[in-house]
């Protein structure tokens, strides 16, 4: 999906001058458009013009982003601090589909979310849908080609590895694999982040237990064969798994992203919470995803949300990311400006290999696969 290179000339001067992303504003010039129809922050006049527009709007409204998500909450304090627009967060604990549904059925009165994070798979089905509006932050030519849409109707922004969290203090031994999870000791005790026909999170646990039973990124049924032989003798339970239901003592094993589980850790440990909660990534499902960000078409504050797009893949923006384990998109960039935040940086923990990921349309296949077979394997 090669990205149109129509600011090669400008990118190439600000590398010379060793500016760091986002440094470099692009000068509008045409007369600037609305921000409904602006496509860049040029488009819409330059980045002043937009952040006076965002702040008349004054408003900004999401969906779905739980403050312990990949550091939303700090990330919505900061973007308060500095521009003085108000963020709501709609339905904090909602899944991908939530967010797509919130699109399309909140379309007048002024409801819709602005802007949305959800997985790959649901931001390629809303902009098959036509739902996204098309908007390149500043730094859209350092993303990497095969992490966004070659339209900028989404792109993405942080990711990890699918990872097995445990409470050490009601588990005598942690498993580390996807095989170990068979073993009867952990009766009861297994959960994922939801469900995989709606959770971007689950859906990867699902895929990431494909891999490590003979299945592969065009074959996810194993995955879905995996998890209804844990429900069947009992390990699997269908309980969203939530720092809440962790402290309670309801899912002390939880399949889910290494970000949340490390970032859980933290938690429960600055809270004095007594839980003991440990994480391992399985060798034998490695399974990496990002998450994406889009901008609603019909955004009741479109100038907000392109701000905030901007806010989310500045170096600030990505830096909180990291901060919460969370792996910017733009890590690789921001290592070479010198932007990026190397003690943050060393403390994710360490993988082996380069991570593969599925095309678009082994994702959709596979989701199809999942919506179609999820309920009646897991519900014997």
């Amino acid at each position: 999906m090669p990205a149109p290179r129509l600011r090669t000339a400008f990118v190439a001067a600000c590398l010379v001058l060793a500016a760091p992303l986002g440094a470099c504003e692009d000068k509008p010039t045409t007369a600037p458009r609305a921000p409904a129809a602006a496509t860049s922050a040029a488009d819409a006049g330059g980045m002043a013009a937009l952040t006076t527009a965002a702040k008349k709007e004054g408003s900004l409204h999401t969906i779905a982003l739980p403050s312990d998500w990949a550091n939303y909450g700090a990330m919505i304090d900061g973007f308060e601090k500095k521009y003085g627009i108000r963020v709501t967060v709609e339905n904090p604990e909602g899944t991908s589909q939530d967010e797509i549904n919130a699109l399309k059925e909140h379309r007048d009165g002024g409801r819709a979310p602005d802007v949305i994070d959800v997985g790959g798979s649901f931001a390629q089905s809303a902009a098959r849908q036509g739902l996204l509006a098309p908007y390149k932050v500043a730094a859209y030519d350092e993303i990497p080609k095969e992490q966004k849409d070659d339209r900028a109707r989404w792109y993405n922004s942080y990711g990890g590895y699918i990872s097995i969290g445990c409470d050490a203090k009601r588990v005598t031994t942690c498993p580390a694999t996807f095989a170990d999870l068979r073993k009867p000791e952990y009766k009861g005790k297994v959960a994922l982040n939801g469900d995989p026909t709606k959770s971007g999170s689950a859906f990867a646990g699902v895929y990431a237990a494909a891999l490590a039973n003979g299945g592969s990124f065009d074959d996810v049924q194993p995955g879905i064969d995996f998890f209804a032989e844990l429900s069947k003798n009992g390990n699997f339970i269908p309980v969203e798994s939530t720092p809440a239901t962790i402290a309670k003592g309801q899912t002390p094993i939880s399949i889910d992203w290494d970000f949340l589980n490390l970032g859980y850790a933290d938690e429960f440990r600055e809270k004095g919470t007594d839980v003991d909660w440990q994480t391992a990534i399985p060798f034998d499902g490695s399974f990496a995803q990002y998450y994406a960000n889009g901008v609603n078409k019909d955004a009741p504050h479109p100038a907000a949300a392109r701000l905030w797009q901007e806010y989310v893949f500045s170096p600030e923006g990505q830096n909180l990311r990291l901060g919460a384990y969370a792996r910017p998109v733009l890590m690789d960039a921001m290592e070479k400006d010198g932007t990026l935040d190397k003690a943050a940086a060393e403390k994710l923990p360490t993988v082996e290999g380069t991570p593969t990921f599925p095309t678009e349309a082994q994702r959709e296949k596979a989701r199809e696969t999942v919506n179609r077979g999820w309920a009646e394997a897991v519900s014997g």
